[in-house]
């Protein structure tokens, strides 16, 4: 059977004989029959980058001998890039994960061979399926297969599916390879989930839109869900029958555990936000739940002048559980209910035990729409006559960043790139991936514009510019509990990153931007690869943010997630700095030469010990010491409550 490429890049001579371009010793020859060919992305799993560029669009080619992939250019001839002999084959299964896939085919399967693992990502359930039947048949007899497996990916030094830290560590599932994937599928995984049982969800926002393939929202309005396979926009159907996408960041699934659909419930508020809120309204029973800085666990906070006009102030109290299953939830040990809005209702009406009732809730993310995913589903590539440019805002090595309106309406940030910075398929395909990244702490790619040169990319616009430049205005008038609201900031859009596999590889104060609100949201993640400001070139042509890097960085040029911590440290000694800069008295040079003697940025006047403490955490000269983003996100909430 032949799989249709589907393509007019893949044109005559991409199959070639020997002593033709492409040809090898792994490229089929004219007299062995194909079984599939298919455009797939690959991913390597011995390589340890995990940017974008490690996906790699292939024309993959299975006979009864090998399977081999080969590399994939619009209009180019392709070259053999890599082949596997059957033969070797110890293990073919699909792959299982909860993890955000960052590239734009979402359905991986994994070819285990000789002590590699080659993981690939098909366009569909349907084409994953094809190609795991037919690899398991054709090397079901392999006298190497592997008795078990690894369902789930390795990352971050551990299998996730079973903790191991040993990559060649056994298996942790049986692996069957006379197991047919299209005949007994597996149970279906979060992106599988096309068609979803009847369940509703509530606009939490108005949302309109000329896009025919879109459904306007009115705020408070029940929608019923038809399709979740993509992420950012739900296919939804209204109460009269009009069927059509919508952002779902825009709407809450309602479950008897859902909050977000309530408006006294608060997701991203910290202890001093809620206070200078609800000191704001400053009326007695002002209230607002939040997530409380312990996972899964909340937080209600109640402004009061029960102490008097002079002593008015905000209490907490953390809402606690029963040992039950399922638990039971209280704040007063005689009051006890099934779920938080049962006994958030109970509250408005009854003090039971605190210190007034739950009066006025307030609310600070319904007024502010998100961003979307895009300006539009499913139109990422932006016609440029629908922008209006209004002046230039910045410039650096990669071109000029202006502001621009979008339809005349919509404030946006355009960034030019300069021409021979990079390939244009090498530009589209970064795209894609980071149009998928979507977090309400980092800048959001709305599209891209390849119609003309040179390339643009839109982002969110965000009013108050880059950190540092914000940090150095306001030297003076920046508070300690401002610092950490924007560390917390930045570490959780880094967290976002890390658990997606994305690493950023020049955070610092210059790469975040402060929008609405006063919210930090970390920029330029995955453009690093070819644009970096303030850079240091080492002696072998690779160019870095030396004062910013991590020891492993500038002497080996190893990125992960962990340098990325490295350079968070520098970043929140930044902030409590107020914008100055790292090393500031030294050269690159001299401070690689220091760094790596054990020098550590001093601590700045504003920064608690606790906070310096968790900078130095983050600077370990070993890789593995420093904490995940993760750990750092509970501990600078932890500092945040204690120290407000």
């Amino acid at each position: 059977m032949l799989t249709d490429l589907r393509s007019d890049s893949f044109c005559e001579g991409s199959l070639c004989p020997q002593g033709s371009p492409g040809a090898g010793s792994g490229a089929p020859q004219m007299n062995t029959p194909i079984i599939l060919q298919q455009i797939m992305i690959k991913k390597s799993q011995q390589k340890r980058r995990t940017s974008p560029a490690n996906f790699k669009s292939r024309v993959f080619i299975l006979t009864h001998l090998s399977l081999s992939y080969y590399e994939h250019r619009q209009g180019k001839i392709r070259g053999l890039r890599g082949s596997i002999e059957l033969s070797r084959i110890k293990c073919v299964e699909i792959v299982k994960t909860d993890m955000c896939i960052s590239c734009r085919n979402k359905y991986p399967f994994q070819v285990v061979h000789d002590n590699y693992f080659l993981y690939v990502f098909a366009p569909n359930k349907e084409i994953r399926q094809q190609w795991v039947s037919a690899l398991k048949k054709e090397t079901r007899n392999n006298n190497t297969l592997i008795p078990k497996y690894h369902p789930n990916f390795w990352q971050e030094g551990r299998w996730r599916c079973c903790a191991q830290t040993e990559k060649m560590a056994a298996g942790c599932a049986m692996f069957d390879p006379n197991n047919d994937a299209t005949k007994k599928p597996l149970p279906p995984t979060p992106e599988d989930n096309r068609q979803v049982q009847t369940s509703w969800v509530l606009a939490i926002y108005d949302y309109q839109t000329d896009n025919p393939e879109e459904l306007a929202l009115c705020r408070g309005e029940e929608y019923m869900l038809q399709d979740i396979s993509d992420n950012h926009w739900w296919k939804i159907k209204d109460k009269n029958g009009h069927v059509g996408y919508a952002p779902s960041s825009y709407l809450a699934t309602q479950t008897e555990d859902s909050l977000q659909a309530y408006e006294w419930y608060n997701r991203d508020i910290n202890r001093n936000q809620a206070e200078k809120l609800l000191s704001e309204r400053g009326v007695e029973g002002a209230f607002m739940v939040r997530d409380s800085r312990q996972s899964g666990m909340y937080t209600v906070s109640i402004f009061t002048k029960a102490f008097g006009e002079k002593n008015q102030t905000v209490k907490h109290y953390h809402i606690r559980h029963t040992t039950d299953s399922p638990p039971k939830f209280y704040l007063a040990e005689k009051f006890i209910f099934t779920t938080i809005p049962q006994l958030i209702n109970y509250h408005q009406h009854n003090g039971g035990g605190l210190v007034t009732r739950l009066r006025y809730p307030v609310c600070s993310w319904k007024e502010t729409q998100p961003v979307t995913a895009g300006l539009s589903y499913g139109k990422w590539q932006i016609d440029p006559t629908l922008l209006t440019f209004i002046e230039e805002i910045g410039s650096g090595q990669f071109g000029v960043v202006k502001v621009a309106l979008w339809q005349g309406t919509r404030k946006v940030a355009v960034k030019m790139i300069k021409e021979g910075m990079m390939p244009e398929e090498d530009f589209v395909e970064e795209a894609q991936v980071l149009m998928n990244l979507s977090h309400p702490k980092l800048v959001q790619l709305l599209g891209v514009c390849t119609q003309q040169r040179p390339l643009f990319l839109v982002f969110e616009f965000m009013e108050h510019g880059c950190l540092s430049d914000y940090l150095r205005r306001n030297r003076g008038s920046l508070s300690q509990g401002m610092a950490l609201e924007m560390c917390q900031d930045v570490c959780e859009g880094m967290e976002y990153l890390e658990r997606s596999n994305f690493i950023h590889r020049d955070l610092a104060a210059r790469n975040c931007l402060v929008g609405e609100s006063f919210v930090v949201k970390v920029s330029d993640f995955g453009m690093t690869r070819f644009v970096l400001d303030d850079q240091y070139t080492s002696s072998s042509g690779t160019k870095f943010p030396v004062k910013w890097s991590a020891p492993e960085v500038f002497r080996y040029a190893r990125y992960s997630s962990k340098s990325d911590v490295w350079a968070f440290g520098v970043l929140v000694w930044e902030i409590f700095s107020e914008g100055k800069t790292p090393f500031e008295h030294l050269s690159n040079s001299e401070a690689v030469e220091e760094v790596s003697a054990g020098l550590r940025l001093f601590k700045p006047k504003m920064a608690s010990e606790k906070m310096y403490k968790l900078m130095n955490r983050c600077w370990e000269e070993k890789a593995e010491l420093r904490p995940t983003f993760y750990q750092l996100t509970s501990e600078i909430s932890e500092i945040s409550e204690c120290e407000s």
